[in-house]
């Protein structure tokens, strides 16, 4: 199969790097030097150090050869870009043929609260076959053929066909779903809620705090999900539960190390220039807060995040804030 991927970020190598022995790769890169300094080193030093690029992997800043070559056949092409880089590149594409189209990105769009698949319907309509693959999934592990589970949530039985076919195998598994909200949302969610967890870590309130908030916190995404659509069976799955718990824990996770950072009195921009990554939690925690408001959900964990990241509450005041909200019954 010939697949391309825009977007030479880490994830969007490491997916190179994991199908580039069972596909034609094609990897594009905006910036023309680091696709020069990555083609020449077989190494993207940037984004992912230590992990070679196999041979067979083109390395491009030439995005009509990427669109091209995912257009041979049954091609699949990847957007692995953040969410904001979605609409851009997304708009780059109007007008071309394009056999399947896949997102990696989790997260809602900063200004108008979409997500992934409704930016995408609105550039390049519906009748594309599309969908988002999900679940937990650090580039390094994936990069390392480390064992992974991912989900493909599409309304097209073709395209998670076509995903499962291009993905699944050796020590990735792929699972798949007609529900696109349910697993857009979990994606986006678990980012706040690993933003809370960190500062909980980082202030040393301990284990019982850490599963009391991220159980609490997956309620409040199947709430969220179920109020926009999604089904709540979803959220007990890879896209749901499972990277809820890998990106409030692990410490590959940058949203947590954004509310670690928080803990330590860091200040926000500072946190994130030491990154040198996206943590799409920051950006997607002021829109979910705004979001729940507008469809009635009470989102306590996310109201309290965004108020430390934009309101200049502290990381001590959101503990306080969430411990003195009154009881209630667990199921609500």
């Amino acid at each position: 199969m010939h697949v391309s991927i825009l977007g030479a970020g880490a994830w969007g190598t490491a997916l190179a790097i994991l199908l580039a022995d069972r596909h034609k790769v094609v990897l594009w890169g905006r910036e023309e030097a680091a696709m020069r300094d990555a083609a020449a080193k077989r190494e993207n030093t940037a984004y992912l150090p230590g992990f070679a690029l196999p041979p067979s992997v083109q390395v491009t800043s030439d995005f009509r050869t990427a669109i091209d070559h995912a257009g041979q056949g049954e091609g699949l092409l990847v957007i692995a870009s953040s969410v904001a880089g979605l609409r851009p590149l997304a708009e780059r594409l109007q007008g071309e043929s394009i056999p399947n189209l896949v997102w990696l990105c989790k997260g809602f769009e900063e200004k108008t609260r979409l997500l992934p698949h409704q930016v995408v319907r609105e550039v390049l309509g519906a009748e594309l076959p599309h969908g988002a693959l999900s679940g937990p999934s650090f580039a390094q592990e994936v990069a390392a053929g480390m064992p992974c589970a991912l989900t493909i949530a599409s309304a097209s039985p073709a395209l998670r066909e076509c995903v499962v076919a291009a993905v699944h195998g050796r020590s990735m598994r792929v699972y798949s779903t007609d529900d696109l909200v349910g697993v857009e949302v979990g994606g986006a969610v678990k980012n706040i809620l690993a933003i809370a967890t960190g500062v909980i870590d980082g202030l040393g309130l301990g284990l019982n705090a850490r599963a009391a908030l991220i159980t609490r916190g997956l309620a409040e995404i199947t709430r969220l999900g179920v109020a926009l659509g999604g089904r709540t069976e979803t959220f007990m799955g890879l896209a749901g539960v499972g990277d809820l718990i890998l990106t409030c824990t692990g410490d590959l996770s940058r949203n947590r190390q954004v509310g670690l950072g928080l803990a330590q009195g860091k200040k926000l921009d500072t946190i994130v220039a030491e990154l040198g990554h996206v943590a799409e939690g920051v950006r997607c925690a002021q829109a979910v807060r705004a979001l729940a408001v507008d469809v009635g959900v009470d989102m306590p964990i996310t109201n309290a995040v965004a108020a430390v990241l934009f309101d200049g509450d502290s990381p001590r005041a959101m503990v306080e804030r969430l411990l003195s909200r009154d009881p209630r019954d667990e199921a609500a």
